[in-house]
């Protein structure tokens, strides 16, 4: 169902891709406490409201009426924010990629008569899509493999990089322990583990370690082994160490001067401003994904590449296109009634929709992201 309302919380990077592609077609409405986030949309005649999402009576005002709600708030609102709009009844795609397992929401959405689909972004997101329809075609999957990272284009010392979102999130990334899968067990190792250097086309050698980004498809695919590495410019991930094991990304706070300050808060509101991307600064979005398994009664290894770059006339950037251009497509999607499940829907079993994979695919090559390998 095209030309319904659609309420977008968070007006960021990503927020702000997700409110200018579904104002073609639907009435359009971005939220952010931050007027200056909303002034980027207000120019281009998109409609905008600023409102405080944490407090209840507020939300509850902006999603009257609402089709569909996008929640694109920082990770730690994700939750409290989604489980708001499931008792009020809102169907929603969510990329705020919380700390909390969704799922525990699922009979309450099931109850309220709606669908709530998470992690819809590019990783996690169109990375589970692309597992989940690999794994209904394959007899049995072996091992599933993803390297993911967005890079500004240009490399500027210190940091040589760029967050697309917010800084807490990215620092997020850092101190959340790595879930992955071996040898059919579920383990945990430190974030930043197990580094390698891997070789990425149109970008160059790359250094790739452990972050905590297969979620939910841990427990739901029984796939043996199971890999998420984020890739950065060698050399960022010694900076982040040293960060981190100068205790500079503890949440627990410390007293300084006599006022509690919690040393990650301060560290992230440091680094904003040195990891800002300016308006016309360029960056790129990578993303092998690979799995091993038996297909057609055959042993066979399928690829899949995505690139993507900001896109200089529209002004957005290329973590907000492959991120929230994912989003819109699968909100697209279900509108037109793909899915007709409703509680909390996961990426890796909407995946299995392969109509709807293909659909998500189709929609981010015409948006001009680039995929390639084995076709879907």
């Amino acid at each position: 169902m095209a030309g319904g309302r659609v309420v977008v919380l968070g007006a960021g990077r990503v927020g702000r891709a997700i409110a200018w592609d579904l104002a073609g077609d639907w009435d359009v409405c971005a939220v952010d406490v931050d007027q200056q986030s909303l002034g980027w949309l207000a120019e281009r005649r998109i409609a905008t409201a600023r409102a405080d999402v944490r407090d209840s009576q507020a939300l509850a005002k902006v999603v009257q009426q609402a089709h569909w709600v996008v929640n694109a708030v920082p990770g730690f609102l994700g939750f409290s924010v989604l489980r708001t709009l499931v008792e009020l009844g809102c169907s929603v795609v969510d990329i705020s990629f919380m700390p909390e397992d969704p799922r525990v929401l699922h009979e309450l959405a099931r109850q309220r008569g709606v669908q709530v689909a998470v992690d819809c972004g590019v990783a996690p997101g169109f990375s589970h899509l692309v597992l989940g329809y690999w794994f209904a075609q394959a007899e049995r999957l072996d091992s599933f493999f993803c390297y993911v990272g967005g890079l500004p284009k240009e490399r500027l010392l210190p940091w040589e990089y760029k967050a697309p979102f917010s800084p807490v999130d990215v620092l997020e990334e850092y101190t959340r322990p790595a879930r992955l899968r071996r040898q059919g067990q579920v383990i945990t190792l430190p974030a930043l583990s197990e580094p390698e250097l891997r070789y990425v086309p149109g970008v160059g050698t790359l250094e790739a370690f452990l972050t905590d980004g297969l979620r939910t498809a841990l427990h739901t695919l029984p796939v043996p082994t199971m890999v998420e590495k984020t890739l950065r410019y060698p050399g960022y991930r010694d900076k982040i160490l040293l960060l981190r094991e100068s205790g500079l990304l503890r949440r627990e706070p410390v007293v300084v001067d006599g006022v509690q300050v919690a040393p990650l808060a301060v560290t992230a509101l440091a680094l904003a401003e040195a990891w800002r991307l300016a308006e016309g600064e360029g960056d790129v979005t990578v993303m092998e994904l690979e799995v091993q398994g038996f297909f057609d009664g055959h042993l066979r290894t399928r690829r899949l590449f995505l690139y993507d770059q900001w896109d200089p006339t529209t002004g957005l950037s290329s973590m907000g296109r492959t991120t929230g251009f994912t989003a819109t497509a699968i909100l697209r999607a279900l509108g037109k009634g793909m899915v007709r499940e409703v509680g909390v829907l996961l990426p890796e079993v909407l995946g299995q929709n392969l109509a709807l994979t293909r659909f998500v695919a189709n929609y981010l090559g015409q948006r001009g992201i680039q995929l390639s390998g084995d076709g879907l």
